[in-house]
């Protein structure tokens, strides 16, 4: 496959899922990531980019691919409710969780639902937008991969028992090149461990084989996994699964006559999805068991659909949750006046029809916010604000400016979570050290988590190496139109 123009050098965007910067910067420090640190040497490195909300993976790669929030591309989370059909939508949290709720419906939610019928057709992706230009792209190793191909992939034989797709395969459409773990593999005798998604080695065989036969397309998207199952266990500052994942970018740098002639040919991207904050040590202090919190309240049991006396659904996203209101003659401030009793919840947020009502467990008062008012914040969006806006660690100027401190570009994330799908619910977020548990959600005592709208979790670093350009704003909701620019 030819490049697209031979005045434009191919993108290579790296997403190490839950790369943080002060662990990247100590490994790069100490001699354990050669390659990241030869990249961030050579080029660009931005701390701070911020990511979306809930820091979820599935609902960070949308955002990364459509350049829009979730109330533009519509997945809300890993666990959401869908109002519509009165169901609880799981792309896959824990195993107890997943498998009480059904493991072929949360299978199926993940490996089709997602990309063919969740992800909002009201927004383009970047495989899209750029086939419609007949500029080829690749995936390799994300679950949100929505583009015009259509391609028929293959489902492995241990796990053909629990879908929905028939004789164990499924059409989808999606980036001209494409790659996700058994179900569709570049390398013919390609092998993963991990039956859903390629490990670490396995994505960048893969980007090798690219490279290697000259087949690398003008965007290529690759993810590696296996930070993010360390960091729950072992904590943020995990320095050996860097070191890890960084062998593996040697050996993809390896292929070109030096690391310097790799970015000459190539523009490299290396990138964090979301970080973690560190959880503390005593189930009782640090999980916050919602389902005991809200125990006067009806709530639904996730082993069997939700009935008429059914007044709360819960669905936990690690340190977020949604909270949903089945009753509609339970006021939502009700709720929330329960919730505000809790010192460990520090965002306590629902809508009305004309502004996001947001108070805290920590803080007393409230904050009222919509869209589009006299205060202007740092990347230029505008908004009406009224009540007490260190809520949210909301600086105001004199001259109506807005700064974010604990709770990065928190208005506009806060509100695209409320807005990403229907129904009636209020969005709570933990300190950091929490984590919300419901009836089987899965908790990470004394390791780390993440979800939350804080600066812990949200910002991620960004390297950029063969090219001076960077994103006008420093925000992975930028990163598709940046991305575009580079390559239209």
């Amino acid at each position: 496959m030819e490049n697209y123009s031979k005045n434009h050098k191919p993108i290579i965007l790296l997403n190490i899922d839950s790369l943080m910067s002060m662990p990247l910067e100590t490994a790069a420090q100490t001699g354990h990531a050669p390659a990241l640190q030869f990249l961030m040497e050579k080029g660009s490195y931005i701390p701070n980019l911020v990511s979306s909300f809930p820091t979820m993976s599935v609902t960070i790669d949308s955002t990364l691919i459509t350049g829009t929030y979730a109330d533009k591309h519509h997945i809300p989370g890993l666990n959401w409710f869908d109002d519509t059909n009165k169901q609880i939508v799981n792309y896959g949290t824990g195993l107890r969780e997943t498998f009480r709720l059904g493991m072929r419906k949360s299978i199926h939610n993940m490996l089709y639902r997602l990309n063919n019928e969740h992800l909002s057709n009201t927004v383009s992706t970047i495989y899209e937008d750029l086939a419609n230009k007949g500029i080829p792209s690749a995936s390799i190793n994300s679950f949100v991969y929505r583009g015009n191909s259509p391609k028929r992939l293959q489902v492995p034989r241990l796990l053909s028992t629990f879908t929905r797709f028939e004789d164990g395969k499924w059409t989808t459409n999606t980036s001209p090149i494409f790659s996700l773990g058994l179900f569709s593999k570049l390398r013919k005798r390609g092998f993963t461990k991990q039956i859903a998604a390629g490990n670490h080695k396995f994505t960048a065989k893969e980007l090798r084989y690219l490279i290697k036969k000259n087949k690398l397309p003008s965007f290529t998207f690759c993810i590696f996994q296996d930070l993010d199952a360390r960091m729950h266990f072992r904590g943020p500052m995990d320095i050996k699964g860097i070191a890890k994942i960084d062998r593996e970018i040697q050996k993809i740098l390896n292929l070109y006559p030096t690391w310097e002639e790799a970015v000459k040919q190539n523009i490299w991207m290396v990138m964090g999805d979301n970080g973690h904050s560190p959880t503390g040590g005593n189930y009782r202090k640090y999980v916050i068991d919602l389902r005991k919190l809200l125990k006067k309240f009806q709530i639904s049991r996730i082993e069997r659909p939700v009935n008429n006396k059914d007044q709360l659904v819960i669905c936990v996203n690690q340190r977020m949750a949604y909270i949903y209101v089945l009753d509609k003659a339970l006021p939502l401030y009700k709720v929330s006046d329960v919730l505000k009793n809790d010192p460990r919840i520090d965002i306590i947020a629902w809508k009305d029809k004309n502004s996001v009502h947001v108070s805290s467990g920590v803080k007393d008062g409230e904050l009222h916010f919509s869209p589009s008012g006299q205060y202007k914040d740092e990347y230029n969006q505008t908004w009406k604000l009224k009540g007490n806006h260190e809520i949210l660690d909301l600086r105001l100027t004199n001259d109506n400016e807005v700064f974010y401190g604990q709770y990065p570009d928190a208005l506009a994330r806060l509100n695209s979570a409320l807005n990403s799908h229907s129904g009636r619910f209020i969005v709570v977020n933990a300190k950091p050290g929490y984590d919300f548990k419901a009836q089987l959600t899965p908790f990470h005592i004394s390791g780390a988590a993440h979800g939350s709208l804080h600066r812990q979790e949200s910002h991620v670093p960004l390297i950029i190496a063969g090219t001076s350009i960077k994103p006008k704003y420093f925000r992975l909701v930028d990163m598709k139109e940046y991305i575009l620019q580079l390559i239209l």
